[in-house]
């Protein structure tokens, strides 16, 4: 079927965004009922199941109830909070349980095969509960003509905003495509958030890449940014609605605002000054790939500094070899990204970055394998997304000659076996560390907080602390997260009266002579007594307290210059000033003194 266009019977404008439009503005393809059930079969339907079984078009519209499910990424998940805020607006009513149903709208992902057959399997299920269904996302943006998709309603990532007239038609027994690309999504249309306390923020949709392997680029498009302003007002607009942590989410977080003139450190400079002083919301940075942030690292690592920022990045290297990295035009070298973790790492304290390996790319011989072996080694990711090359169709890299299938698994195994070798946490018991809490465990038992490296916390406490900040005392560490103790609940007011008493503390220091009187002193943890353990005490007690200090001001070496700045010749002239008036008053006194002494 052709895409349709959008168009409004008798004009060429626009509903705006999250409007219905008419039937007639829409372009559908009326169903037909292919075979008639039987009589028999229609006898069976009793008077309490007859409603529920009628035909869709017979109920009220916007009475229904929709199943959304997600695949992929958190622009995905943005894309379907939206969709979800447009259908609960005008009356929609959504369910978790996929049986209490009247439609499905199922969001997709095209980066693996994996997520791709699952959709595929939901998709068979749906048809095979006689589910009316809608399929959004990168699949059919990027497959259009996918066998799957005959029969159903599919929805393009640029047409977010049309969703409810496809529903609407959908459940009246139409089959509607909406595909073209036309302008940004509204970033204020209506939002049914997943976690009320996490916004997922798109920055752009698209990419300026031209990944041999990638399919998301032939769905999302070439890159396309929101202005600066419109996400300010939306971070300004989701603070106020009790918003505690702010994800920005595109294909590639580095290119931001290439297309419109503006860069990413312009972005994220103007955001955070939208944010509490209290810290009280977070922002997290999102993916971005090595090219696009090499000439503004210092001044993104400035930002990561700031104290409402999570010192976290996502950099994907993919390949530890060259070779590889041409292939898959990645357009940066290993030695590239190193630049790139190396620097962050050595500006921001406690940086924490996470990167992706895929294994087993067309052409990956045993030595560029081993070079990317020896990449995740040196550094010790405390994540790194590992999977097998998949080959997505309508990519270069489909057509390459591929390594062998038992090797690709082989390879992957063994880089996940040295992966989590890796205790990146070790060292952390009994350190306090803020941490904002914002999700339900998995286990159903425990909070999860996060500390400002985006260290997953486990604590025991009362739902009604989530949207809470909290000092948590780390009680064990495990692989993958860290459990602890809250020790204090913050609030706007114990922020404030906690800053000056940590930024009061001296430096901390490994020499005997000077640790008697910092942070771990001999007396609270013995380290003066070991040369080692204090060394270790000493450094993990100067990396809290350099986040402590980031409270006053987020560029903590522009503090330090203001501690170390000579005096001026201001400072001279009035230490002198002050120094000749007190020995004029000495002589002064002397004088008064002698001439009494002389009279008697």
């Amino acid at each position: 079927m052709e895409d349709i266009e959008d168009l409004l019977a008798g004009g060429v404008g626009g509903a705006p965004p999250g409007f219905r439009l008419p039937m007639n503005a829409v372009g559908i393809n009326p169903k037909t009922n292919k075979s008639k059930r039987s009589s028999s079969k229609q006898n069976e339907i009793t008077d309490s199941n007859r409603d529920s079984l009628a035909p869709p078009s017979m109920k009220i519209p916007g009475t229904q109830t929709i199943y959304i499910k997600t695949f992929g990424c958190s622009h995905n998940m943005s894309d379907s909070e939206y969709m979800a805020g447009q259908l609960t607006a005008f009356g929609y009513g959504l369910t978790e349980v996929p049986e209490e149903a009247d439609l499905w709208l199922i969001n997709t992902c095209t980066v693996k095969s994996p997520s791709q057959s699952a959709m595929s399997t939901l998709i068979t299920r749906g048809r095979s509960g006689k589910k009316p269904l809608v399929i959004a996302g990168c699949v059919p943006q990027g497959s259009r003509d996918l066998k799957e998709l005959e029969g159903v309603s599919v929805v393009g990532v640029q047409q977010i905003d049309r969703v409810v007239e496809i529903v609407e038609e959908t459940l009246k027994g139409h089959e509607v495509r909406l595909l073209n690309r036309k302008t940004l999504p509204a970033l204020d249309l209506p939002k049914v958030r997943r976690n009320n306390f996490i916004e997922i923020l798109p920055i752009n949709v698209g990419c300026l890449g031209a990944c041999t392997y990638c399919k998301t680029k032939h769905a999302r498009g070439h890159l396309g940014s929101y202005t600066v302003d419109s996400l300010v007002e939306r971070v300004r607009t989701v603070i106020s609605q009790g918003v505690k942590e702010i994800w920005l989410s595109s294909e590639d977080t580095g290119a931001y605002g290439r297309d419109i003139g503006v860069n990413l450190p312009i972005l994220l400079n103007a955001i955070v000054k939208e944010l509490p002083a209290d810290q009280s919301t977070m922002l997290r940075i999102g993916m971005t790939n090595p090219p696009f942030i090499l000439e503004h690292l210092k001044e993104i690592a400035a930002v990561l500094r700031h104290p409402c920022v999570y010192t976290f990045l996502h950099v994907p290297v993919q390949s530890g070899s060259d070779s590889v990295l041409t292939a898959m035009h990645r357009e940066y070298t290993s030695s590239e990204f190193r630049t790139v973790v190396d620097t962050l790492t050595e500006l921001v304290p406690g940086m924490q970055i996470a990167t992706d390996i895929i294994c087993g790319f067309p052409g990956e011989t045993d030595e560029d394998f081993s070079q990317t072996v020896g990449l995740i080694k040196d550094y010790k990711f405390s994540q790194v997304h590992i999977s097998q090359f998949y080959p997505r169709p309508g990519t270069p890299a489909a057509k390459m000659k591929k390594v062998q299938s038992k090797v690709v698994k082989q390879r992957s195994r063994e880089l996940t076996c040295v992966f989590e070798a890796f205790a990146p946490y070790t060292g952390m018991e009994g350190r306090e560390e803020r941490i904002w809490i914002t999700e339900i465990a998995t286990d159903g038992v425990h909070l999860v907080g996060h500390t400002k490296g985006y260290i997953q916390v486990l604590v025991n406490g009362p739902e009604s602390m989530l949207g809470t900040s909290a000092i948590a005392r780390i009680t064990s560490v495990g692989r993958w997260s860290v459990f602890g103790d809250v020790i204090e609940t913050l609030t706007s007011a114990n922020v404030e009266t906690q800053a000056p008493r940590e930024e009061t503390k001296p430096p901390c220091s490994s020499d005997v002579k000077t640790c008697e009187t910092c942070d771990c002193s001999a007396a609270e943890s013995g380290c003066c007594g070991d040369e080692k353990k204090s060394g270790d005490a000493c450094n993990i007690s100067k990396e809290i307290s350099r986040q402590d200090q980031s409270v006053g001001s987020y560029k903590t070496q522009e503090k330090q210059e203001l501690v170390t700045t000579p005096w001026g010749l201001v400072d001279k002239a009035l230490v002198c000033g002050v120094f000749i008036s007190s020995l004029t008053i000495l002589v002064l006194f002397i004088s008064i003194a002698s001439r009494v002494l002389l009279r008697q």
